[in-house]
This record gives structure tokens, sequence and C-alpha cells, in this order.
């Protein structure tokens, strides 16, 4: 049962944070000590199922409230239900007198069901446009637009655009902040359409949000926020204008939804534009700029997907070409080369039984991993740049430019709250505030305390998948010794134990992450409404930073542990390095950990994919099925359209929060690691095209409107985007460096080939692999256990992967001078290829505006216009004034 106290505050407190227009601040009273209640009236449904307005046909309906009938509800909880109705009764009389119109009717399918619609006039439009600085047109954009230099393409780019017959492009207008008493300065040419539905659904939300629904004493409850969670209304949503796939007859419709579904949500159209402002005009800026982000980084990923593509290519063609590689796979040399074993039950084993392996490796492991690593560093600079002028068009465009400049209401649960006093520093007036400074203190302490709890708990997760590893390892290597010989052989060609441990730790390592997800995304919004941030904006930064700290460790704990732990403290199979005492480290195989780091990104990469596409189009698409088939809805029915729009999903709490989320994950996929995988842009890229469709899809079929919100940019994502790239820089340096074996390589080309050989492209690697293996006289391990290691008859010594002196030598198993040039070769390209990169950035950033010239003059003519009007309104109302004072003399 709903809390009483819950959404308690004292009366008179919450009136210095709550902004009410004098001329329709309500009358508060409660039910309970007799007021008289004032009833929405009561009308039946109209036919008319496509109809946006009230029965008569002329209020447009601007928020639809859904509730159950107590009076027919069975009598065992009687006294629940009239405490709801008594609630909600109270809740419409106040907005009644706050100046809004109501119109209930009876829900068509079900008969306890009762929708109330409402309805914003002109006058109560005007006061809230004024209170939530709404800007709108004052003059027609009179400065000529710079042309295009695709122009000349028109011919073919316009079959890339959504159809201009159907969707028209938008008049260019200068705006200004409306102001009630000054409505004469704007273009106001038909009250009926100067307030686009989502501005009037947006000031309902806003008016809904504050109006009370219970008095007690000092004690005042409101917000529809804690009648939805209290089930005192079952819904609550602005309505579409309708149907996605039929078009509306009803001549006052506008069948936007209709469009955006024939020329955006509707697969037949994937490889077209977005409707940008159509997309915003219909659902508000903030789903507006998450759409023209998504947009933008998939347009912007299509040139690293081509690179990316093209070093795969090089890779593949030159796989059977590379000298080492053949070195592996040579029967004469990797097949003569034995190798130490890898755990203390583990055989030996030839070289050129990762033969496959090798070859796998060399399409990832090549000097065009290289370039390409250095081309996605200035990749993801260009994108952000770029990102933060087009995000200046459309802020100016969409007359977001001063949003955040004016003060943000405070939530309704913030202000609930308010039970102490502090003075503004600001202002210095007293105001209320929901805690102390302690208490703030003590709230975000046990925020912080829980995440890093988590954290911690992601991290033993990536050390029992490593001691997983461990044990499969071993089992694997023991199965295939005892395993017959004619089925063993086909599968050791084919599946190495390396191999076989990757992919099921990579598998099981998705399913973790997936699970622990799912619990902490409720552990993360319970810790943020604790901590009561003040306005939504504060909410959704506080609740972003930890849902990105979880999911940044969550997901790459393990592709970070393969890059940069694995196989780097194994010692020497003599004195190897065991884990927690007991669990021997796993060793990468000898063509490195690279191709299992490349492994682990694609099952990660294509696992989320393919599971996120389901949550987001098949859930959905069931749930809705099924409510229709328990609902027995038919088509011999004439259904209305608010209840259409009741049948589909309720729009997320947290909005877009959860599709920012995924791709911002995918965005450090495809930067951080992309050294390992060059076809990261190119799987993002498919991914993102299926994406921008879902996800319209799923808005304009499956769930019910979204309220209307404003959103000047993409918010706390973008420091987080931009925190990515410069980590970016250093983790593809240090797998090139650490990961890969292009450093050794390239120090023994430089070293050892070059001279003896000169520069002969055949012959410049011969002998890399027989350089890289460190010599073991088997002599000299000091357990041996017959029952797993059986050492063949006359081998005397074994190869592993290091830089060390050979036995017999006065440093026996100690690092060489080859190692020692090795680090300093990789410390060397790290630090230069850093500094190289981060001045490129340095560069870019710095060349390239972040606001366009062309924006820039246009937001100062539109300042110049709105001082120029209201200077010469103001001095109209000073000479009428100065006229009256005159006259007043003379009489």
């Amino acid at each position: 049962m709903e809390s009483d106290m819950e959404g308690d505050i004292e009366l008179g407190m919450i009136e210095e944070e709550v902004v009410y227009p004098e001329e329709f601040l309500p009358t508060y009273h409660s039910i309970k000590e007799g007021g008289n209640v004032i009833k929405a009236q009561e009308v039946e449904f109209n036919d008319k199922p496509d109809s946006l307005f009230f029965n008569d046909g002329v209020r447009r309906i601007d928020f639809v409230l859904a509730y159950e009938d107590e009076d027919k509800k069975e009598y065992e909880k009687r006294h629940v239900f009239q405490r709801r109705k008594n609630r909600r009764e109270c809740f419409e009389d106040n907005l009644m007198k706050m100046g809004m119109e109501l119109e209930a009717t009876q829900s068509v399918l079900d008969e306890k069901l009762v929708f109330l619609k409402v309805h914003m006039p002109w006058d109560v439009l005007c006061t809230y446009a004024e209170v939530l600085h709404i800007k709108l047109p004052i003059q027609s954009n009179d400065m000529s637009a710079r042309p295009s230099p695709w122009r000349f393409f028109s011919c073919i780019t316009k079959h890339f655009y959504p159809d201009e017959k159907l969707i028209s492009k938008e008049s260019e207008f200068f705006t200004a902040p409306f102001e009630k008493n000054r409505q004469d300065l704007f273009c106001i040419k038909d009250k009926d359409h100067f307030f686009t539905p989502s501005m009037r659904s947006r000031m309902a939300y806003y008016i809904l949000s504050r109006a009370p629904y219970e008095i007690r004493g000092n004690i005042k409850k409101f917000g529809i926020t804690k009648l939805l969670d209290g089930g005192v209304y079952k819904a609550a949503y602005p309505i579409h204008d309708c149907r996605f796939n039929v078009k509306s007859q009803e001549p006052e419709c506008p069948n936007e939804r209709y469009l955006l579904y024939e020329e955006w949500a509707h697969p037949k159209s994937f490889y077209k534009m977005q409707p940008l402002d159509l997309i915003r005009h219909y659902y508000g800026e903030k789903i507006g700029i998450y759409f023209a982000w998504l947009g933008f980084y998939t347009r912007m990923l299509t040139w690293a997907a081509v690179v990316g593509i093209g070093c795969f290519i090089y890779g593949y063609y030159t796989r059977d070409t590379s000298t080492w590689s053949k070195e592996v796979c040579d029967p004469d040399i990797g097949g003569k080369i034995v190798m130490c074993p890898q755990c203390d039950t583990c055989q030996y084993w030839t070289l050129n039984s990762t033969c496959n392996t090798s070859k796998n490796l060399c399409i990832f492991d090549n000097f065009g991993t290289l370039v390409f690593a250095v081309f996605m560093s200035v990749w993801v600079t260009l994108f952000l740049e770029f990102w933060k002028r087009y995000q200046a068009e459309l802020e100016y465009e969409w007359d977001t430019v001063e949003f955040l400049e004016q003060e943000e209401p405070p939530r309704p649960e913030y202000e609930a709250k308010c039970i102490h006093e502090r003075k503004n520093p600001i202002t210095g007036v007293k105001e209320s505030v929901p805690y102390t400074a302690c208490g703030r203190c003590v709230r975000v302490s046990i925020g912080m305390t829980t995440v890093i709890f988590w954290i911690m708990l992601i991290l033993a997760s990536v050390v029992a998948i490593t001691v997983y590893r461990l044990a499969v390892f071993f089992t694997f290597s023991r199965e295939l010794r005892y395993t017959n010989l004619t089925i063993a052989e086909p599968i050791k060609e084919y599946v190495t134990p390396q191999m076989a441990t990757s992919v099921t730790a990579s598998l099981i390592s998705f399913v973790v992450i997936m699970i622990l997800n799912t619990l902490y995304e409720r552990v993360a919004i319970w810790i943020t409404d604790f901590e009561l941030p003040r306005t939504k904006t504060d909410y959704e930064n506080s609740l972003t930073l930890k849902m990105f700290l979880f999911q940044f460790v969550n997901y790459y704990s393990s592709c970070f542990y393969i890059a940069f732990a694995k196989g780097k403290a194994v010692g020497y199979p003599g004195k190897p390095v065991y884990l927690l005492g007991k669990y021997r480290n796993e060793e990468c195989d000898p063509g490195g950990c690279l191709i299992e780091l490349t492994t682990q990104l694609a099952i990660i990469m294509g696992g989320k994919a393919i599971w996120n596409n389901i949550q987001e189009v098949l859930i959905p698409w069931l749930k809705n099925l099924i409510y229709r088939r328990c609902a027995h809805v038919t088509t011999e029915k004439v259904i209305p359209r608010w209840e259409q729009d009741y049948q589909l999903q309720p729009s997320s709490k947290l909005g877009l929060f959860y599709e920012y989320l995924e791709m911002v994950i995918q965005f450090g996929f495809v930067t951080l690691f992309v050294a390992s995988f060059p076809l990261a842009p190119a799987l993002a890229l498919l991914n993102n095209i299926i994406e921008i469709r879902v996800d319209a899809w799923k808005l304009t079929t499956q769930f019910r409107r979204a309220v209307p919100e404003k959103a000047q940019h993409i918010g706390a994502w973008q420091p987080i985007l931009q925190g990515i790239t410069i980590l970016a820089v250093v983790t593809n340096a240090m797998i090139i460096a650490f990961t890969s074996d292009m450093i050794p390589r390239l120090v023994y080309y430089w070293s050892f080939s070059v001279y003896p050989y000169g520069n002969n492209t055949e012959n410049t690697m011969k002998g890399y692999i027989n350089s890289s293996l460190s010599v073991f006289s088997t002599n000299d391990f000091q357990t041996v256990d017959d029952d797993y290691i059986h050492t063949p008859p006359n081998l005397t010594t074994c190869r592993y992967r290091d830089y060390r002196f050979p036995p017999g030598h006065p440093k026996q198993y100690e690092y060489n001078m080859f190692y020692w040039h090795v680090i300093a070769a990789k410390m060397a390209f790290i630090i230069v290829v850093e500094h190289i990169v981060y001045f490129t950035k340095f560069i870019l950033a710095y060349i390239i505006p972040d606001v366009p010239y062309a924006v820039k003059e246009q937001i100062k003519r539109e300042k110049y216009l709105t001082q120029v009007i209201l200077h010469e309104t103001n001095l109209k109302l000073v000479s009428k004034r100065l006229k009256a004072t005159e006259t007043e003399t003379e009489s």
C-alpha cells in the first residue's frame, strides 16, 4: 500500500518552489473537509475513431488520463477504492480550478474503465508558455541561406531523403520567449495551431505534475506521478494523431504519425535520411536530438567501416604470404619445434598444430592494423567536433540555444520532500530543501558505497571466469590427450584448447554480463531516487554516471583482462606463476592473445546486438498481442483514438536512457579495442542501420506517445564520449604494443633481418619464429607427474614464448637483451603514438569551430531583432504613459 507520508510537505513551504501563475492559483481543500467537488463532464463516445477533440469537435485533447470506476468494484476493498476516488476527484477539481477543461468517456471495451480527456484553453496555454519560456515565432527568417555544396548532385541525393510532397520543409522564423502581455509581437495567425501539439502536451504535463490531490492540515500531496504509482490512475499520456498504418480521414488530423511510419519507421525506408524536423515536431526535442545523434554517428561509422573492411581484406589476402605464419605451418620448421606444456597436466605439442590460428591471427595482426588504429584515433576526434557543429545547428533551428540558461523547475519528487529551510546564497531568500548539508553527504556516500560494492562484484565475477578458464584449459588438454587418436587429430586441427577455452569463457562472460546488468539497473535507479536530485537533468546525469561506470566495468573488464593481463605474468616452464597459490596462470596462444580478444569482442558485440533487438522488437510486440487477445479486441467495434493508444505499451520512465546507454557502450567497443578487431565499425554500422528503424518502429507503432521534452544536447553522454575517445588512444596503443606481435616483429626486422638479408621483402622476416621462442631443458622441470606429462624419448629441450637466456648460459632463464630492446621499443611506441595522436586531436579541435559561422550570425540577428522589437514596444508604452500623464495634467 502507498505510504501516507509519500509526497507529503508542509503547506506554505512549497509555494516558494512551485510556480503557479496568480490568475490560476487553486483554492486548495480536502475532500474530507467537505469541499464541493466540481465533476468533469461525462459524455458518450461519438463513434469517431480518429477524432482528436472533445465531443464538440472544437476543443483539442491535450492529454488523456485513464482510471477504473470504483463504483463498479467489489465490496471487499471498498475503503481502498473510496480513498482513490477521493484523491482523483480532488485532483480533477484542482485541475479545473487551474483553468483546464475535462471530459470523461467510458471505455468501449471495458465498462469499468473511464478515459478523462484534458484540454487547455488559449488563456492557460499563453500563461504556461510564459512560465516555461517557450520560444515562438516573431518574424520570418530574412537571412539568405548559403547554397549546399551537394546541390549539383540533387538528382541523385533526393532519392535518399523523405518525399518532399509528403513531408514539406518547415518555414524558418526568428523566435523569442513568449510573453502573454505582448501577444501582438508574435506571429499568431491561427490560435488553434499557434501552439503545436507537442507544446500543448508538455504544458499539460507540467500542470498535471504539480496539481494537488490531497490536503490534510498542513500536509499536501500532489502530482500525477504519485497517483499513477498509487493506482488512482491506470495511465497518463498524450495521444497519437492517427493510426500508423492508415491515413485518417478527419479534416483536422495532420497524420504525422502515418507520415513518420511511411517515411521513417517502415523497413522499406531504411536507406533514407531521417525527417528530423518532423520527429522533433511530433515527439519533442529530446527524442529528436537522440535520433539526430544516432543518425550522425551512423553516417560517420560509414567511413570507419570502409577503412576497417579494407584493413580486414588486406589481412585476409596477405595471411598466406606472411613469412612468420609460413614458418609456423612449415613441417620442417613449425613441425619440428616442440613446445613446452602450458599447464601442469598438459603435454608437449608441436608448433605447427596452431597453423590455422596463426593464419587467422595474420588477418587482424598486421601493419594495416597499426594504420587503422591511428585512423580511428583521428576519426573519433572528427566525430565529436563535427557533432558539436551539427548539434549547434540543431540548437538554433529547434530553439534550444538558451534552454539551460533558463531556470529548470524542480522535480515533483524533490518538491514533495522539502521539509527544511535554507537561505539561497544567490537571491538571499529563504527556500525549502529536502535535506540538510549533512543529509546530502550521507545520501551521496551511501550511493557511492553501493556503486563500489557492485563494481567489486563484477571484478569478482571476472576472477571467477579466470579460474574457469584455467580449469577448462586443463580439462580440454587432458581430454584431447586421452581421446581416440582418429577422432582427436581432426579436432586438434580446428579446435585447440586455447580456442575452446576462449569461446566458452566468452559465452559465459556474456551471460554473466546480462544477468548483472539486469540486477544493477534496479539498484542504480533506487540509489538515484534515494539521493533525491533537484531537477530532472540532475536526476538523469546522476543515473547516467552510475549506470555507465557499472556498464563500463561489466562489459569491458573481460576485454581488459585478455588484452593487458592474460599471459603477461606466467613465468617460464620451470618456474610458473600461480593464481591464489593453486591455479597456474594461463598463457596466451603462441600467436598471442590478440585472436582471443577478437573472439571476445565479436561474441559480446554480436550477442548484445541480438539480445537488444529481441528486447526492443519482440517483447513489446508480444505484450501488445497478448493484451489484445485478453481484451477480446475485435474489428467490429469502433474504438476511439485514446483507447487505441491505451492498448499500447507505456513509455519508459527513463525515456531514451537505455537507447543512449546501448549506443555509448557500442561506441566503446568500436573505439577502445578497435586495434584488435577492425570489423567492429562495420558490425556497429550494420547494427545502427537496423537500430534506427527498430527504435522508430517501436516508438511509432508499439508505444504510447511519449511526453514531449526539451533538450539542448545529449546531456551527460557528451563528456562520457569525450572520456572514451581520450582513453581509446591509450588502449589501442597498448594493444598494439603489448597484445599484438607488431613491435617484436618490427624490432626483429630492423635489428636482425634488414642488415643480414638486405631489403628483400621475401626474406625480411625469415627466422622470426625461432628468435621469438626461448629454449628450456626438460630436465629442469621441478615436478613431473608421469600420469599426465610424458616426455618423449630423446627430447632434451622444448620451446616457449619468451625472450630468455637458454639453459647452460650463466644467466639461464633470465631475460636477454632482445627482451629489453622490445620493452624499450614498446614504451617508445606508446609515448610517440600518444603524443602524435593527442597533438593531432588538439589541432583538429582548435581549427574546427564548435558553432558554424552562419549559425553565429543567425543567433546574433535573432537577438538583435528581439531587442529592437522589445525596445520599440517599451517606447510605445512609455509614450502612452507620457501622453496619459500630460492629459491628466492639462485636465
